[in-house]
């Protein structure tokens, strides 16, 4: 790329709050790589807006999970498919960067394929984990796979896609910086009080479910932990139902939102019960000790129980084959289970470092302490747009 040329223009879409995040680390990181000259359209959150993009549509709407709760919303879905592939045609990007939400993301790459532009997708898809053989139609599909586990390019170039380990970009968020006196002077919270963690989910769908049964633990666990607090760490889309709900709660509950915020929270707490996510590594590398535990659709978690092929939902768990930190999924997400498992780690001291310490070894695989995640993504994307450029044939 000459010095008066344009920088690349680089066609991102996200679907997920937890891909807006990987989205807007990599538009920063391609920034930076590019002197400031990479340029950015496609589908994004807030995240990814603060970097400068101008989403489409708001990324919400495409924010959906499991399948009883996608089929109602089937027809806007494809009307954003079909808007979005008509604007990565029209403007003819340099790459297309599809993050995460693979449902949206390989239907995506199925309209583009063939268009002359290289698909590069970021995250790859646990086909590991269920269905393996799904893998060998996505060489049709992509150009490349940039991967957060390190033992997914083995896996994928078996069936002659290019891939890529990167690790996990939430090692780089500041997890493990949070100032955790800060936070409870901040909120009149003692040095001495036990404090709760809790972490519902970043969809309507999931804090409908999780908010009920997190309220009974607090119960539980008020009777057992005098004086008990808690802290519910939420982001902006849902921050009203979860203040909603821990207004009721039996244990005096502060809702927080932003990133800081949530940071210093984990600092602040002693344990954390959370839905089953992203955010079980950002409570790693934090290295506060969790409860992990999810409640979905008895017919969505049906199907996928028919598919699963590994032990474990939580990547700390999966990364280190054994359950460092506690999982209750489904029929086992009741109060009185999950009120017993986070008072183990509230009443040893021990337990909690040892799963903390744990948890580190695991995030340290995923990146953590190496070459940021992101500037690890960012050159592969900019090596593949300039093996695109040099394999086209001269005008």
């Amino acid at each position: 790329m000459s010095a008066d040329s344009p920088g690349p223009l680089i066609f991102l879409v996200a679907g997920e709050p937890s891909g807006d995040m990987l989205g807007g680390r990599l538009m920063a990181a391609l920034g930076d790589k590019t002197g400031g000259a990479a340029r950015f359209a496609g589908v994004g959150g807030e995240r990814m807006i603060s970097e400068g993009l101008e989403s489409l549509f708001p990324m919400g709407e495409l924010s959906v999970m499991g399948y009883v709760e996608v089929v109602p919303r089937i027809p806007r879905l494809l009307a954003r498919l079909r808007q979005t592939a008509a604007a990565a045609r029209a403007l003819r990007p340099d790459a297309v960067v599809t993050i995460d939400s693979p449902e949206f993301s390989f239907r995506l790459a199925r309209r583009l394929a063939g268009a002359g532009m290289p698909l590069i997708h970021y995250v790859a898809p646990q086909v590991w984990a269920h269905r393996p053989g799904r893998a060998a139609r996505l060489p049709r599909l992509l150009d490349h796979m940039l991967a957060l586990l390190p033992f997914e390019p083995p896996f994928f170039e078996t069936f002659g896609l290019p891939c890529s380990f990167v690790g996990h970009p939430v090692v780089e968020e500041g997890a493990d910086r949070g100032d955790g006196p800060a936070f409870r002077a901040r909120h009149g919270i003692s040095p001495e009080a036990k404090v709760v963690c809790t972490l519902a989910g970043s969809r309507h769908s999931e804090v409908v479910r999780m908010l009920p049964v997190f309220g009974e633990t607090l119960g539980l666990l008020a009777a057992r932990f005098p004086g008990l607090r808690a802290v519910a760490p939420t982001v902006e889309t849902v921050a009203a139902e979860v203040a909603a709900a821990a207004a009721r709660w039996p244990v005096d509950t502060l809702v927080v939102t932003g990133r800081h915020e949530k940071h210093d929270a984990f600092a602040a707490s002693t344990v954390a019960l959370a839905a089953s996510g992203t955010v079980a590594l950002e409570l790693a590398i934090a290295g506060l000790p969790a409860v992990i535990t999810y409640k979905a659709n008895p017919l969505t978690v049906w199907a996928a129980r028919r598919m699963m092929r590994v032990p474990y939902v939580s990547l700390v768990n999966l990364i280190l084959d054994r359950p460092v930190a506690p999982e209750l999924l489904q029929e086992r997400c009741r109060p009185d289970l999950l009120a017993d498992a986070v008072g183990a780690l509230l009443a040893d001291r021990r337990a909690r470092a040892e799963q903390s310490a744990e948890a580190r070894r695991a995030a340290e695989l995923l990146g953590m302490g190496g070459t940021p995640p992101s500037r690890r993504a960012a050159e592969v994307v900019l090596d593949v747009i300039a093996g695109a450029a040099r394999a086209k044939p001269a005008s």
